[in-house]
């Protein structure tokens, strides 16, 4: 039999899964904008309604608008089977994120919860996201050396203090790593995101490839950088370095390529947006 681009797989997770990104449908609700780390490639101050990238939404909405807007999701798109929080901060920084995920837990028991997060705070809310059936989540870790991860961060605000440079770092990576064992040992699937900022975290992938692949995490997610915010003078990552940084990570992480680097407020499959 003849393969197809995507074959269809209506369980699975259309971000986890390359088979089911086209015949799986997410939504992303837009309940969490504050967020307690800096990174120089992160920008939310502009939206466009064709800009596809994270931290970008038209609005930020309350958990009860966020439940109407999957109930409305769901009858113009019956495929969604996700739903999630990616922002347009990082949601374990906003109250909002539990009560939504509570809300969306009671009203559509059987859809699955996903979660995208910093990490910072993910040891301290791990037992919530637990006690909540979280089904997947997503945790954005960059950098393994703290000096790496120092010329990626402007900041980390953590339990009333401000850290920068090597120490921020260190302290982000740490609750990182913590938070994903602790999460792999509770059975919740998950997913790390990689930005390739080319000529600063490069050599990094294979260390943290390693690394994932001993805290049972499923698959490894390397993204280009767009160039902007405090990176906006770099140039984008080419191809073929994208390609080659993802063949030397394989053989230790599953890699996936069919990522979309969705907007905070994203909604339907992959391919096909839906629009209310």
């Amino acid at each position: 039999m003849e393969k197809t681009d995507c074959q269809k797989n209506q369980y699975g997770h259309p971000c986890f899964d390359a088979d089911a990104h086209c015949s799986v449908g997410r939504i992303h609700l837009p309940v969490a904008p504050r967020c307690n780390i800096k990174c120089k490639y992160c920008s939310r101050k502009h939206d466009c309604a064709n800009e596809n990238r994270p931290g970008v939404t038209t609005k930020i909405i309350n958990p009860e608008e966020a439940l109407e807007n999957v109930r409305m999701a769901v009858l113009l798109e019956p495929r969604i089977r996700v739903v999630g929080i990616a922002g347009p901060g990082d949601p374990l920084a906003n109250p909002a994120t539990f009560k939504t995920l509570e809300l969306v837990r009671t009203g559509f028991p059987r859809m699955s919860l996903c979660l995208s997060t910093n990490g910072l705070l993910l040891p301290e809310y791990i037992k919530e996201l637990i006690a909540l059936d979280l089904d997947s989540l997503t945790v954005t870790v960059n950098a393994i050396d703290e000096k790496v991860g120092a010329q990626i961060y402007s900041f980390v605000h953590f339990h009333n203090y401000v850290l920068r440079g090597a120490e921020a770092a260190a302290c982000l990576r740490d609750n990182q790593l913590e938070g994903i064992r602790q999460a792999a040992a509770a059975g919740i699937r998950l997913k790390v995101n990689s930005v390739l900022i080319p000529g600063i975290n490069e050599a990094e992938m294979v260390p943290l490839a390693k690394t994932l692949k001993q805290l049972n995490v499923s698959v490894m997610n390397i993204m280009p950088l767009i160039p902007q915010a405090d990176f906006a003078h770099l140039q984008p990552v080419p191809e073929d370095l994208h390609r080659e940084i993802r063949e030397q990570c394989a053989p230790f992480m599953n890699q996936i390529s069919h990522c979309r680097q969705c907007r905070a407020d994203a909604c339907g499959l992959l391919e096909e947006a839906v629009k209310f």
